[in-house]
Parts: structure tokens; sequence; C-alpha cells
């Protein structure tokens, strides 16, 4: 399950943290998106294949015990409060009672929702996240947005990062700083005043200047290379290559330094191998991006094409997601010492590292690790490199620079923008500013914006209840690893300690619980905002970076929430410090509610926790031992039947097609999610299951007034999430 979200380009950091993180996107009806669809990266019918177990089983429950029934207050077997009442509601209104569920139990659960869910044009997908609430009352945020559909969460976000009149001095100054930034993101008035001027003037400044907009004027004896590229490092901005810290995969005890290919404008090679509507819309947006600012018009048209092809020709080399997967084994693991002779690259990486975190005042010394990956990018696009003219390098980093900051100039530019995301995501309109800022700041200040909703929305609760179900539900899973067949003892025994062995980060971290905001306050210490938003965000970039670059010298503490906030909708398995996370974002209804029938929630957020504690088994996360380091801990044994069955989930998604755009799914793309989609639901309805063979009620397993039983129910509640 895989989380797909409209969010700003400057959400991105230097280095990431890997995790995998849960959510599902259902495709447009349109033909939009079909890339992401054909690849797998969108799977919005991932459980489908899970209702091969499922459908199954629950079937087959149902036979025995579908004259069975637990009873509450002695006499009655239905939940009749609100929430039961409206979830009985949602679950019936989204069947398809046309069709016959021994059939297509899928369509048979979902047909209705298919056919009545429309996609809002500011968005390329549409699913349960993004419909927790659609409109909300005017005290939230004020009329202008009412009539628009966005999550819940981020209407809130909009509500708590509204500068209060009143001269409060109980409010921590990270949360007003935060509040800061939202306020200078919606000012439309001053973002036409500054923002271009600022940017242009940062480019020209900083960066050299933008031959595109100059023409021939444009003096290609001022390139360097080496300087232009820690340049936009320092700036959060990583054009051709990436390098800064991460955790060390083969010692997830310390930080190491990562250095390998970065991102391409189109994302994904296959995009540059022939011309099509999305190339040409690639291009069509460079040029009338240069043309709204230049003065000089003359080279534009040449320039275009030279950037492009240039990103062409180094895409023939870039990994995708499942290669970097498959050839982990090339990974290199060496020293800032032995570096240079370890890649054999023409670019000088030792230089440019030792450079690079001297900017914040990180001195590297020999012995530092060094992780270096996609080995034949690095030496292949050195050499591209080394042959290209200044003048096609300096446009196209540049550009890579620009095209991710056209969401922080007037409305002119983010509406050619707007033209190439309508090619490229199948988005009709910008989404609106507001929710745009909050999804932004909550981005880059989270915890900020955590400390406000939970103190005035979280119900903490949950955390107790949504502990109670992890333990339930890795206990099951680790019932259904003793009872396989295909792992050997050895092999079940460590499978057992890693199952164990997962932290569950639930909620928010205990520090924001304190009414003592010393820690929040030290996390944006250096966070200090203005009016103007295009300074916002290339100080917001510098700090990313420079905070990126520090941890290298700083002590690993497991229980910090690296890479994701509490004000997230989403959970999380991090292999390297094999640990889930529960943020307070998903710990809400539809997902999670503490006093709703059991089985409900174990449908639903139950699914979702067996999802995660399985990504810790798949074909990533099953590099990884108790411990998150990087070995291999299986037997030969276990690892050639663990990848039979692979291979067999792989062959079933390849023969399933998502019927609205008529393609495949890519079942070696997907093989993970699928992996943890198929051990989730399989571990949360075994949980439901043992409860109802051994008649020892769960508290609240009563249904909502309607006919289905709780299995279906629940199952009902999984398929629709």
């Amino acid at each position: 399950m895989i989380k797909t979200i409209n969010i700003p380009d400057d959400l991105t950091t230097s280095i990431m943290p890997i995790v995998h993180s849960d959510r599902r996107s259902s495709p447009r009806t349109q033909c939009i998106g079909l890339f992401w669809i054909f690849l797998g990266v969108v799977v919005g019918f991932s459980f489908i294949g899970s209702m091969a177990f499922a459908v199954v089983y629950g079937i087959e429950q149902n036979r025995r015990m579908n004259n069975q029934t637990i009873t509450v207050d002695g006499n009655s077997d239905l939940c009749l409060t609100r929430y039961c009442v409206k979830a009985a509601s949602s679950l019936i209104g989204s069947i398809d009672e046309t069709v016959d569920p021994c059939e297509n139990f899928y369509e048979f659960v979902c047909g209705t929702q298919l056919k009545n869910t429309k996609i809002p044009n500011d968005a390329n997908s549409q699913d349960i996240f993004v419909t927790l609430e659609t409109r909300l009352q005017d005290a939230i945020i004020g009329r202008e947005y009412v009539n628009h559909a966005f999550p819940l969460i981020v209407l809130l976000f909009a509500d708590l990062l509204t500068l209060s009149t009143s001269n409060n001095t109980n409010i921590p100054k990270a949360v007003l700083n935060a509040q800061r930034l939202f306020a200078s993101c919606v000012n439309e008035t001053a973002i036409m005043a500054d923002s271009v001027n600022v940017l242009l003037s940062f480019v020209n400044t900083e960066l050299g200047g933008w031959p595109i907009l100059q023409g021939p004027m444009w003096d290609d004896a001022t390139f360097n290379f080496s300087q232009l590229l820690l340049k936009l490092a320092e700036y959060s901005s990583d054009v051709i290559y990436i390098a800064g810290t991460e955790i060390d995969e083969m010692n997830s005890s310390v930080q190491a330094i990562r250095i390998g290919q970065s991102d391409l404008g189109l994302l994904d090679r296959s995009y540059y191998v022939n011309e099509s509507d999305v190339t040409k819309a690639y291009r069509q947006f460079i040029q009338n991006f240069a043309l709204a600012l230049a003065t000089d018009r003359s080279m534009i048209n040449n320039d275009v094409n030279d950037i492009f092809n240039f990103e062409k020709t180094i895409a023939t080399y870039h990994w995708t997601l499942n290669e970097q997967i498959v050839r982990h084994t090339e990974t290199i693991h060496s020293t800032i010492g032995n570096l240079s002779s370890a890649i054999n690259t023409t670019f000088d990486f030792v230089r440019h590292l030792r450079r690079l975190y001297l900017l914040a005042n990180v001195s590297l010394v020999d012995t530092d690790v060094v992780i270096a990956s996609e080995l034949d990018y690095l030496r292949n696009v050195s050499l591209i490199v080394d042959q290209q003219s200044p003048r096609v390098l300096q446009n196209y980093m540049v550009w890579r620079f620009m095209m991710s900051r056209a969401w922080i100039i007037p409305r002119r530019f983010r509406t050619i923008k707007q033209q190439f995301d309508q090619v490229f995501l199948g988005t009709t309109v910008e989404q609106v500013r507001a929710m745009k800022c909050a999804r932004y700041v909550n981005y880059n200040m989270g915890f900020a914006v955590s400390k406000l909703y939970i103190d005035k929305y979280f119900d903490k609760d949950a955390r107790i209840e949504s502990i109670v179900m992890i333990d339930n539900i890795r206990n099951q899973f680790i019932d259904i690893i003793n009872q396989s067949t295909w792992m050997n003892s050895i092999s079940k025994s460590r499978a057992i300690d890693k199952a164990r062995a997962i932290n569950a980060k639930v909620g928010y971290p205990a520090y924001l619980d304190d009414n003592n905001n010393t820690k929040l306050e030290k996390n944006y210490a250096e966070y200090n905002f203005n009016s103007s938003f295009a300074r916002n965000v290339l100080l917001m970039l510098k700090l990313n970076a420079k905070k990126n670059l520090q941890v290298l010298r700083q002590l690993l503490d497991r229980e910090e929430w690296i890479g994701y906030t509490p004000t997230i909708v989403n959970a999380f398995y991090n292999p390297s410090f094999n640990d889930i996370s529960f943020p307070a974002g998903i710990l809400q209804t539809p997902f999670f509610y503490k006093d709703a029938p059991k089985y409900l929630n174990y449908g639903a957020i139950g699914t979702i926790i067996g999802h995660e504690i399985t990504h810790g088994f798949d074909n990533f996360g099953g590099l990884y031992d108790k411990d998150g380091n990087k070995i291999l801990w299986w037997d030969n044994e276990t690892l050639s039947a663990f990848n039979q069955r692979k291979t067999c989930i792989i062959d079933q998604y390849n023969n399933y097609t998502v019927t609205q755009i008529d393609l495949p799914v890519n079942g070696e793309q997907t093989q993970g999610e699928n992996i943890a989609d198929n051990g989730g639901l399989k571990a949360a309805f075994a949980r439901i299951g043992a409860h109802r063979v051994t008649q020892t009620p769960l508290s609240g397993t009563y249904r909502p007034a309607h006919e289905a039983t709780h299995l279906q129910i629940a199952l009902r509640s999984a398929i629709l999430l």
C-alpha cells in the first residue's frame, strides 16, 4: 500500500530515511496517471489479490458460524450507537447488490462507491484519506474554502496555522514561526510583489545565472560544475547526484554518508524512451517558464532541446525503484579514505563531500563510512558530464532548481506548471492555496503543527487501544510464522525474534505531551520567518540541508521520529530501525475509533498494522535483521522457498487488469506492497477468527444493523480503505 499525496515540490529534503508508507490510491476513471498504475507505484486495487485468501476464509468461517450470535446486554446483538449507524450506512452505501459476491467480491463491496466517487480536479486520485471530510464549517477555515474537498486533518492544519490576533505569550516560538510561514505562503499580494525578484536574484548571485534567460550574453567562462553542484546541495536541491546522511544499512547504530543518483524531472526513465504527450508537455513547460522570465528569447528553443536531451541521456543509466531493490548487492560500502578507488568515477566525490559537510561545520575524516549506490549511473553520468558544454549543464541544473520552485512565485507561473501537471498527473486545476500551504508547513515544521493538533483535537486514549491492537496482531503474526510449513526451525526462530523486536511508535513522541517546550524549541531554533515567502522557502531549504549534514556527528536515537510527523495520515515501516509507526493523523475514523466495535477496527487499522509488520519480511524489509542491519539472516533453504512464493505473488498480480484503464498490474514492481497486503489482511482476520472460534468475544464484537456477519463487515471495511 503506497501513499501518494499532492504536495509541493519543496517538501523533499536531501536524504530521507527508507520507510514503507501505507496508503492506497484509486486511479482516475479516465486515462490519467496511467504510467504509475502500469508500473504499480499507485496500485489502487492491490487488495484484490488478498481476497483470494479473505473470501475463501470468510465463506468458510461464515458457513461454520452463520447461526452463531454473540450477544450484548443479554438480549441484543445490534450496535445502534451513532458511530455504528453511520458505519453501517457507509458500508451498505458502497455495495453494488447487482453483483454476485461469489463472482466478483471486490465489485460487490466497492461497486457503488466506484461509480459515485468523483476525483477532484486538483488531484490525480481519490481515496478514503481524501474523503475523510469533504466540507467543514465556516468556523474552521472560512467560507471561501468550504466548497472544496480536502482531508479533515489538512483543514484543521489551516485553522491551527492561522495567526492569532491575541497577545498570547504562552505560544511556543516554534508554533509562531510555523504560523508566520503559513501566513507568508497564502499572501498572494506579497508573493506577487517580491517572489520573482527574490528567486532571480538568488539564481544570478548564488547559482551563476540561467543562460536560457540571458541568451548569448551568458559567459560560460564563469561556469564551475563542482561549485554549482555544491551550492544546489546547500539548498536541498540534489541535481544529477545525491549526497547526504542516512543510517548505515550495515550497522544501524550509526550514521553514514550516502551518494547515488538524483531524481529525474519525469521521475522514471521509461518516459524518455519515446516521444509522448508527457515529453512534449515537459518541453513546453520548460519553454513557457523561460519565456515568462526571459529578456532575451533568441536561444530559448535550442536551450530547451538541449536541456531535455541531456536529461534523456542521463536517464538511460537511471535505476528504477525495483532495480534499486533487486541490485542492492551492488552497493559499495567504503570510507572517505578509500572512496575514490572504490567507485572509480571521473568526478571527485571525496572533494565534493568534504566541501559539502564543511557547510554544516562537519569535518570529514578518512574513516567516515560512505555508501555508494547506483554505481554504473555514477560512473557513466560523470563521463557524460565531462563531455557536456557549460551552457547545457548550467541550463539543466538551474532548470531543475526552478522546476521545483514554480509553486512559490505568482499565479501566472503556477498556471504554466499546472498545464504540465494536467498531462503528467491528470490534475486540471491548481490546488487551493491554503491547503497546499498547510501541507507544506506541516511537512517542514510538522512537530510544531502536531503540538497544536494533539492538544486540541487528538484523543490520547486512542494510543492505548492502538498499542493493544498492535500487540494482538503481532502475536497473531507470530502464530502464522509458527504454523508455516516452508520455513525450517532456524529461520522460524529468527523471524519470530524479529517480529517480537519490532518497536511501535504510536500517536506522537512523548515530548509533545510535555508543557515544557524545550525540545520543540530546540528543534526549530533557527526557523525564523518573515512575510516574504520566497525568502522563507530559501531559508527552509538551507536549514533542511544543514540539519541532514549535521546528524552525521549526532548520536542515533531510535525513539526519534525521523522522516514523518504525528500529523501525517499514513503508517510506516522503517527497516533500519525495525519499527512501525502509526501517527496521530491515521488514528481517526474510518481507520480507527476507540469506541467502535472491535471487528471494524481490526478490519481497518488492523489490516494496516498487519501490513506494516509484514513489510519487515517482504522482498525489501526481509533484507534487514531484527536490529535493522542489512545482513542475510535467512538460510538458503528458506530463502529459496520464499523466492518461490514471491514469484507466485508476482505472477498472480501480473494477471490482474485495472479495468478502468485496461492496463495490467505490474506484479514485479508491486510485489512488496502485495506481500504486505496479503500478510496484513491474514494476520488481522486471523485475530478476529481466532476469537470467534474460541467463542471468547472481543469487547464490542457486535455488528451494525445489517445482515452481514462480523467477518464480512470487517472484510468490507478493509477493502473500502
